[in-house]
């Protein structure tokens, strides 16, 4: 195993074929970062830049193979998870993580809690919340939105710093709760840090008008990313939050309705 010129990410993620999110704005946003993304599709997607019609898990031989193929190969120094398209899937990704752990009990595991399309569309062939559960206990970080908190604390009627109460002891790792879903004027992200779940930090940015397509992959990439390079959680939450704002405010047209993030 040699050594690496740039810090790299293993990325377990979905495949989105026309570039705003999934693996390759993944990869994108961890360039932008100054490290490498070394990627494995555990889905492929039939889908635009508005809605996703269909889901096709990769077979989780194949996922085995490649993740067996880079481990001989590489030291990953950050892994990021986006979907992972079944059940199945989550528990194979879950235990090989934790084998990797074993042999680096630092590593940071970044899990974007993506359980749907920003338009509610299905990502996956199972339960999303089920299938989530074997790789939440491996995440250093976990970034849901108000609505995926919702669906994960089983609370939906309370306000998200009681559902957020209710669920968060339940986990090992540490919470960024993304505003972008509320209706305040500023975007407010918070953060929570483990083990006393009480909030660490708190970051506003000016709420943008129009849709993204891919902001959560973006975000969750670029953090990623910088605690890959040795960034300190603070610091690569904040530098990564100023990143993924930018490439909001720069965002393109690809078609009418949602803009894609511009991350290079």
């Amino acid at each position: 195993m040699h050594g690496s010129d740039k810090p790299l990410v293993l990325v377990l993620a979905g495949h989105d074929p026309g570039g705003g999110a999934g693996i390759m704005a993944d990869a994108e946003a961890i360039a932008a970062q100054g490290a490498h993304a070394l990627t494995v599709i555990t889905a492929l997607t039939v889908q635009d830049h508005n809605r996703v019609y269909a889901v096709h898990p990769v077979s989780p031989e194949i996922v085995v193979h490649q993740l067996d193929v880079f481990s001989r190969c590489y030291r990953f120094a950050a892994i990021k998870i986006g979907i992972v398209g079944s059940a199945a899937m989550a528990t194979l990704l879950a235990q090989r993580i934790a084998q990797l752990r074993t042999q680096q009990p630092d590593l940071p595991v970044v899990l974007d809690t993506v359980l749907g399309s920003g338009h509610g569309d299905r990502l996956g062939v199972d339960d999303a919340v089920q299938s989530l559960q074997p790789l939440l206990q491996q995440a250093t970080l976990l970034t849901p939105n108000l609505p995926e908190l919702a669906r994960l604390s089983a609370m939906p009627q309370a306000d998200w710093r009681t559902q957020l109460a209710a669920w968060m002891p339940s986990q090992s790792a540490d919470v960024l709760v993304k505003g972008g879903h509320s209706d305040e004027q500023a975007v407010r992200n918070v953060w929570f840090r483990q083990p006393d779940c009480h909030a660490q930090q708190e970051w506003q940015w000016p709420r943008l008008s129009g849709e993204f397509h891919g902001s959560g992959c973006t975000l969750a990439a670029a953090i990623a990313g910088q605690l890959a390079g040795g960034a300190a959680m603070s610091e690569a939450l904040a530098r990564a939050q100023a990143y993924t704002q930018r490439t909001l405010e720069r965002a393109f047209a690809v078609g009418a309705g949602q803009k894609i993030p511009a991350r290079s």
